[in-house]
């Protein structure tokens, strides 16, 4: 998929579609996480395969950290910096999820949205219970 950028005289640039930039204007809001679902097992453990939508059911899941917003907003006192324009006196807390990590979340407290034909959920700091990250500790 290509989008037309812009149009002068004779240049016409093009932007195409790809995984790394396709998420890039999405802008997630306070502390809310986009995470992509991971592929559920067909299978349990002893062989059976599952019907569709068994796992879409169970109130933990499972997924990848694609994008957080920018954590708690703390309050900013009445007195401090009133000449500094409004966005540069907002502070945040930031989110200990970070992209990439895989998380543990409750779905019950997930928003489920389609994106690009691409399932995703957008979760609350709250609502995660557990994150693995591939780097040392």
């Amino acid at each position: 998929m290509a989008f037309v950028i812009g149009c002068e005289s004779a240049i016409i640039m093009t932007i195409q579609l790809t995984e790394d930039n396709k998420l890039k204007k999405l802008i997630v809001v306070g502390d809310r996480i986009l995470i992509k679902p991971t592929k559920p097992n067909e299978r349990t453990e002893s062989g059976l395969y599952l019907p569709p939508g068994v796992q879409e059911k169970e109130k933990v899941q499972w997924g990848y950290v694609m994008k957080t917003g920018p954590g708690y907003v703390l309050p900013v006192p009445a007195e401090d910096d009133d000449w500094k324009p409004q966005e540069e006196r907002v502070k945040y807390i930031p989110l200990q999820a970070r992209e990439g990590d895989l998380a543990i979340f409750h779905s019950a407290a997930s928003t489920e949205i389609q994106y690009q034909g691409e399932k995703y959920f957008i979760v609350p700091q709250s609502a995660i219970l557990m994150l693995e990250r591939e780097e040392e500790l």
